[in-house]
């Protein structure tokens, strides 16, 4: 924001109109939007910086644990999601401690991270028994309040976007209810994964749509969160044109609450099974044209974070530095 200049006089000029009405639109943007972003760890201050900008529509993050970056992403300026990715995180003392430690502004809670996948793919490997049992003895006790006294909005596991993840979900919420045949297991959200072209994503969202929200009793229908989607293994022209068709239609669906691009990092931090097609920042710390997109009007294509200039320069004056005291000593040997 642009420092308020002040008169010969000494007194503060008044910001017009157009400049608050600027500011209360823009934070409002941010307040309402859907977007978020998945968390890698990525440790370039200035990439999370342009992420956390006061013109981005970043609302949230989540970095599949309980533990936020706050070293890297202040408190205040997006609201945390924690998750209990696995079986492994029921049983840490720590767990519901730091959870319950965590800012008023955290406020939601993801379970399980793909537990129909395999621990080395990211997922959770957990039955649909255990994570029954699991869910109903350490996540439900969230929404009924914490240590504080805070009542978290959870989710239920998020499975991979399959028939196996469907299929996981159905055993899930029959396990559910032989455990608490009144209850079974009770959610605030539902979070989704996605990786492949729209039509798959949109016709994925309606099945999940139509298993939870069809026949339902319900007062109202349960909101879904998109917390990791892509476009694996893909150009940048096929990548954006998936996300110009994704994100206007998302932002317009009722049942949808949330959505995060599995991308907000740079090309050479990709991973090899997505491929550097998704990431939203390049090798240098511009935006792709792909996190132009994701961040909307204002935003443009190698437009770098707060401070990457300044790095570059360092590195520059370094390198300067190193060359000249490597000339001094060429000299000094000379003598």
């Amino acid at each position: 924001m642009a420092r308020l200049h002040q008169s010969t006089r000494h007194r503060r000029q008044r910001p017009s109109y157009t400049s608050l009405l600027t500011i209360f639109v823009t934070a409002a943007w941010a307040q309402d939007s859907k977007r978020g972003f998945a968390f890698i760890g990525d440790s370039h201050v200035p990439d999370n910086r342009l992420l956390t900008s006061d013109n981005s529509p970043i609302s949230w993050y989540y970095n599949w644990s309980p533990y936020p970056n706050s070293d890297l992403i202040p408190a205040d300026s997006l609201e945390f999601v924690p998750m209990i990715h696995g079986i492994d995180a029921t049983e840490d003392s720590q767990t519901e401690r730091v959870i319950g430690g965590l800012p008023q502004s955290s406020k939601h809670l993801l379970s399980f991270n793909e537990p129909d996948g395999t621990e080395g793919s990211g997922g959770s490997s957990i039955s649909p028994e255990d994570a029954a049992k699991a869910y109903i003895d350490f996540v439900v006790p969230f929404r009924n309040g914490d240590s504080g006294g805070r009542n978290w909005l959870i989710s239920h596991p998020s499975t991979t976007g399959s028939p196996n993840g469907l299929d996981w979900l159905r055993r899930f919420n029959e396990s559910c209810y032989e455990i608490d045949s009144e209850n079974g297991c009770p959610t605030d959200f539902v979070a989704v994964h996605w990786y492949g072209a729209f039509d798959g994503l949109a016709g994925w969202l309606g099945t999940l749509d139509e298993f939870y929200n069809t026949n339902s009793t319900r007062d109202q229908p349960l909101k879904l969160w998109i917390t990791e989607m892509a476009l694996p293994q893909q150009d940048e022209e096929n990548t954006v044109s998936m996300m110009n068709q994704t994100l206007p239609y998302l932002d317009q669906l009722d049942y949808v609450e949330r959505y995060s691009w599995f991308g907000a990092f740079r090309t050479d931090d990709a991973n090899e099974w997505t491929g550097d097609g998704v990431a939203l920042f390049d090798d240098d710390g511009g935006l792709t044209e792909l996190g132009a997109l994701y961040l909307g009007d204002g935003f443009e294509e190698g437009q770098k974070g707060e401070g990457a200039e300044d790095a570059a320069s360092g590195l520059r004056v370094s390198a300067g530095l190193m060359a000249a005291l490597s000339l001094c000593a060429t000299m000094f040997a000379m003598l």
